[in-house]
């Protein structure tokens, strides 16, 4: 197992360096570029060759990604050009708030989608079933992206909710943490409604095949009330497909989360990685793809690990992969 986490960590470093290089190239590759862009076509010739020559950007392609890649082997990742600052400073602070977000999306999605795809799943009809299954449908149907438009349109009618941002001006020190959640409840929300009907329609499906299954049905001959056998039996053998699944939600909630920062103005990756792409900061977007490239090879390692916690036979499988 030690050795097979080995290979996935340096599966996720050669990833988070491939996408990364990835994006510096293609965002050199774009036409203009950030010097011509805050300078203007007006400015000096003498002064936008000055700062270009500065940034590297004076340099072919190839050199420049050479020496970008000399120091990243060393951590330092360059300056962002738009805001004079390291990105290894820079984009850990935004990781860190998207992660909070995200985060909170997906214990909230869970915590609603699970239960919600084991009820639909154990019963094959009934009022309460089939309303779940008709929600779960419509927010299927609605991305994050128009999710965050609805519920930001509904903040600004009732005034509930804040519409933008992460924090808000003036509040006490001791209010801090009260404010953070009121300001989450709106961007968390839209994130985590459809992820929660992606849950359930998976967990659903996941708990239809399980009750059919012989074990199931000689538990209930028996005459153990059906509540336990599902809520105890069934549960674990269908939490195996969800638990092979979750690291591509999680991939799932990361490309969804950008969308809704630029909505909510949450100061997360995504709207950092906006700004970056529209200046043409090309250290800043290759720092922002790489920690996104690493948000999705933590969320595979942690489905690999919740596989083998819900099925001993998988982590015996990995074990032999590790081993060949």
């Amino acid at each position: 197992m030690t050795r097979y986490l080995a290979r996935r960590l340096a599966f996720a470093l050669f990833l988070v360096i491939g996408v990364s290089s990835a994006s510096l190239v293609l965002t050199r590759l774009a036409p203009g570029d950030f010097v011509a862009g805050s300078l203007g076509t007006q400015a000096p010739r003498a002064t936008i060759e000055r700062q270009r020559a500065r940034f590297g950007l004076d340099k072919s392609i190839a050199a420049q990604y050479r020496d970008w890649l000399a120091k990243a082997v060393r951590l330092d990742f360059g300056y962002s050009m738009q805001y004079d600052r390291p990105v290894r400073d820079l984009v850990p602070e935004r990781a860190a708030n998207t992660a909070i977000l995200s985060l909170t999306a997906l214990v909230f999605a869970t915590a609603l989608g699970l239960p919600l795809g084991i009820v639909t799943g154990s019963r094959h009809g009934g009022l309460l079933p089939n309303t779940i299954r008709t929600v779960s449908l419509v927010l299927l149907s609605m991305p994050p992206l128009l999710t965050s438009l609805f519920l930001v349109f509904v903040a600004a009618r009732t005034g509930w909710f804040p519409i933008a941002g992460m924090r808000s001006a003036g509040v006490p020190p001791g209010g801090a943490l009260v404010d953070l959640l009121h300001h989450l409840v709106l961007p968390a929300a839209a994130l985590g409604l459809p992820l929660a009907a992606m849950l359930e329609r998976l967990q659903s499906q996941a708990m239809s095949e399980v009750v059919s299954e012989p074990f199931v049905l000689a538990t209930l001959a028996r005459g153990v009330p059906r509540f336990r056998v599902v809520w105890r039996d069934a549960l674990k053998a269908a939490l195996r497909p969800m638990a092979a699944v979750y690291g591509l939600i999680v991939g799932t909630l990361l490309s969804g989360s950008f969308a809704v920062e630029v909505i909510s103005a949450w100061p997360g990756l995504g709207t950092l990685m906006l700004g970056a792409l529209r200046t043409r900061d090309v250290y800043l977007v290759a720092g922002c793809a790489g920690a996104g490239a690493l948000f999705l090879a933590l969320g595979t390692l942690f489905s690999d690990v919740a596989l083998a916690f819900v099925d001993p036979r998988a982590s015996e499988a990995v074990e032999g992969r590790a081993g060949a």
